[in-house]
């Protein structure tokens, strides 16, 4: 593949780029803190805005490698204030990429996710060259399926009690797009 880090993309109403320190009160308000956002992750509700300080420091280094790919999705009619995030975890062997996300709760529901998650697949086929993109969620948490479903990826299946999020253990819906149906 032919990595380039985590490169700024816009679409018509977003503009995903690399986040900063200076966005760990957007994240901490916006998302990490709200325990209804974050009920199926794999990271726990954000108890302070100095544990969103931490995590967003940890994140930062990383963005020096070519092969991370991490963005904050910002709303053009808001400016540049976060909103959620959405990131890809690379397998070279592989050649596939695994997405995934987080949107406030005051903007679910209105498209953001899905051309945020349309936006990163056509970068990642058009500028990276995986052979697939992959992406899970709780099946108690349909509507990130759809999201999937929106961007053209196919349901591949259900692990059984295959992951652990903040509801405990619980199973993964699989979904993917390959290069061929891209």
């Amino acid at each position: 593949m032919n990595h380039c880090g985590t490169q700024k993309i816009e679409t018509q109403r977003l503009a995903l780029r690399r986040l900063a320190a200076s966005d760990a009160e957007a994240m901490y308000r916006n998302w990490a803190s709200d325990p209804e956002v974050t009920r199926f992750l794999t990271w726990p509700t954000h108890t302070d805005v100095k544990v969103t300080e931490y995590v967003i420091g940890t994140w930062l280094p990383l963005y020096e490698k070519p092969d991370y790919y991490h963005w904050a999705i910002t709303l053009k009619e808001n400016g540049d204030e976060p909103v959620g995030t959405i990131h890809g975890l690379v397998n070279d062997d592989l050649e596939q990429v695994t997405v995934g996300y987080c949107l406030g709760r005051a903007w679910w529901h209105r498209g953001i996710m899905s051309e945020a998650l349309q936006a990163v697949i056509d970068f990642f086929f058009d500028r990276v060259g995986p052979n697939s993109i992959c992406s899970y969620h709780d099946p108690n948490n349909p509507h990130s399926g759809m999201v999937m479903k929106h961007c053209g990826m196919k349901y591949e299946g259900t692990r059984r009690a295959a992951d652990r999020n903040n509801t405990g253990i619980c199973d993964m819906s699989w979904y993917s797009i390959l290069k061929s149906e891209y």
